[in-house]
């Protein structure tokens, strides 16, 4: 069983992801995470990376080809990235929405908590909701030009859930049950 993460920034899909491969016994796989680490690497901001990724397609082409590969692997995961659930096209596709200002409060909670190096600093919840909104615009300009694919297609996933109201334990609990469901 593979399931997929994909959504919004600040949708939980971190967390979702962590806490379903602890509950299901399974490795957790984060592309946000690579990206970030590539980043990094490069002394860019994720949002700089992904700008540099709008001109040059290795910033999304080394992570896509992995996922792809672990796709393909046999292995049981949890894997959370926003064009996971087209790369690994048989498993358990999930979306994750979440309002905007919800979300960037979210992504600035992280941040005191020092979860997100990758991330810029933000000065409010409306700076940030106005960068992850730009963010999520980049990323939907990639992955037109390089694959054609619109992430908030409802039609790509298996289950579409509004995190923005929900407890992480209501979340994993919706997406278990879903799952149930679908292999029976």
């Amino acid at each position: 069983m593979v399931i997929t993460l994909s959504g919004l920034p600040g949708s939980g899909k971190t967390t979702i992801a962590s806490m379903l491969a602890e509950r299901l016994g399974v490795n957790w796989y984060s592309m946000g995470d690579l990206r970030g680490k590539m980043a990094a690497e490069r002394g860019l901001t994720i949002d700089q990376l992904n700008e540099l990724g709008e001109k040059e397609a290795f910033t999304d082409k080394e992570v896509d080809d992995y996922q792809a590969k672990l796709g393909v692997s046999g292995e049981s995961f949890v894997i959370d990235g926003r064009l996971s659930w087209h790369f690994i096209p048989d498993a358990f596709k999930v979306f994750l929405y979440v309002d905007p200002s919800v979300g960037a409060q979210r992504v600035i909670d992280s941040q005191k908590h020092k979860e997100r190096p990758d991330e810029q600093a933000y000065v409010s919840v409306e700076d940030a909701e106005r960068v992850l909104c730009a963010r999520m615009e980049s990323d939907q300009r990639r992955y037109q030009k390089y694959y054609g694919l619109d992430i908030l297609k409802r039609d790509n996933y298996n289950l579409w859930i509004d995190t923005s109201k929900l407890t992480p334990q209501q979340i994993v609990a919706t997406i278990l049950a879903a799952v149930e469901a679908r292999q029976a």
